[in-house]
């Protein structure tokens, strides 16, 4: 694990004039608008069934299984763009980012205590699951697909929250505990419009004017989120549009590269380098040889 590593990809003077070329993506379909997803919306039609994962100091988070053939007829199907984004799978980086905030927490740099969290593109929504037994006053969860909200996300924190929070047999933990649970359905490009704590335009982050220290979302959480090039610039654009100033961190579980779509940790944190408002360090790498090189990164303005 490294910390504390200070990213810088290209010098002042390497001549690189772009971020990325989209160009070769499919054009795809218009998204669908963003929506807030009640916790009582939760899909009637489709089986969640849990099993625990474990992870590291002890700690046991429970994850949902459901068939992505029930929600949205595409069996073995990891995604298909712009119509389901993948959000029925615990992809690895969601772990990942769960081992580094635990470090992070324990190693005294970071604390949820009190803290609006946001996690985008959540699927399960695990690392919202911990902040929010870490102490955070509000979790808001973000996914593509509502169906995912319906299915998946609201069940897992449900039986998440159940399990550890409440003795009751409720259906809905969310009734039994303090502090606020929210999800939210739409593409990056639009979900701010329903998002509490975002604003409706881009923040200006180089300076403090202009804006209330009490609005945004302290913290920001994704995980597996960079993986298409065309997104990254929505994503980015969203991350500036929620994030608390000052003080507002973002944490990045990712691949360093994603073969066959070409996106990952080098082609964002690129982009972020040359906007200039955002500083990156780097909190973990894993190379464990299951997969490519994977890396948690914080952002910080």
């Amino acid at each position: 694990m490294a910390t504390n590593s200070t990213f810088q990809l290209f010098s002042s003077s390497s001549g690189v004039s772009g971020f990325f070329d989209s160009s070769t993506e499919t054009p795809l379909p218009p998204p669908p608008p963003p929506v807030e997803v009640l916790s009582s919306e939760v899909s009637l039609n489709v089986k969640c069934s849990v099993e625990p994962v474990n992870l590291e100091d002890g700690l046991t988070l429970l994850k949902g299984r459901v068939s992505t053939k029930e929600v949205f007829g595409l069996p073995n199907s990891d995604l298909v763009p712009g119509v389901y984004e993948g959000g029925l799978k615990l992809w690895e980086g969601s772990l990942d980012l769960i081992k580094a905030l635990q470090a992070e927490v324990q190693n005294g740099h970071l604390s949820f205590s009190g803290k609006r969290v946001l996690e985008l593109g959540c699927g399960h929504g695990l690392p919202g699951i911990f902040a929010f037994l870490e102490g955070a006053s509000a979790v808001h969860f973000q996914d593509f697909n509502a169906e995912v909200l319906q299915s998946l996300t609201i069940p897992n924190v449900n039986a998440n929250l159940s399990e550890r929070l409440s003795p009751s047999t409720s259906k809905d933990a969310s009734s039994d505990i303090v502090g606020e649970l929210r999800f939210f359905a739409g593409d990056w490009s639009q979900v701010h419009q329903c998002l509490p704590h975002a604003n409706k335009k881009e923040k200006d982050l180089s300076c403090s004017s202009g804006h209330s220290p009490h609005s945004g979302y302290d913290i920001v959480l994704m995980a597996e989120t960079i993986y298409s090039i065309s997104a990254q610039h929505n994503l980015y654009s969203l991350i500036k549009k929620c994030l608390s100033h000052p003080g507002g961190v973002v944490y990045m579980a990712a691949k360093k590269h994603y073969f066959g779509v070409g996106g990952g940790t080098r082609q964002f944190l690129s982009m972020v380098e040359k906007d200039g408002v955002m500083a990156a360090s780097l909190v973990a790498e894993v190379a464990d040889g299951s997969s490519n090189v994977r890396e948690v990164w914080k952002l910080s303005i």
